[in-house]
């Protein structure tokens, strides 16, 4: 047990980087700040492209599916669709690489 030879950490307790149970509140403030971000940069290129009277179809097909921040609901915002977890939710900070990837704001229809 002890001396050359001894287990390492991992070994002793599981995986060296536990996640969380629940998201903390400060944590959840940055995840209300980066979605209040990608409004703004949404916000921002609609207004540019309308200034200049164009069109986007991928601006206007992003517009449509998300919904802004102000409008989601709680569960929206820090649980995301997980198939294999029970009532198909997991928190939004168990997902790899969540604080870089954009998550739909929405459930699937029907969950």
């Amino acid at each position: 047990m002890f001396g050359a030879f001894r287990p390492s950490q991992p070994a002793f307790g599981g995986l060296l980087w536990k996640i969380p149970y629940r998201l903390s509140s400060p944590r959840k403030f940055r995840q209300r700040k980066r979605l209040q971000a990608v409004d703004a940069v949404i916000n921002t290129l609609s207004k540019a492209l309308a200034s200049t009277n164009e069109t986007c179809h991928a601006l206007e097909k992003v517009k449509k599916e998300l919904i802004p921040e102000s409008e989601m609901l709680p569960r929206d915002k820090y649980w995301v669709f997980g198939k294999k977890h029970e009532n198909f939710t997991k928190g939004v900070h168990k997902v790899p690489k969540w604080t870089r990837i954009s998550h739909p704001r929405q459930r699937p229809y029907g969950f």
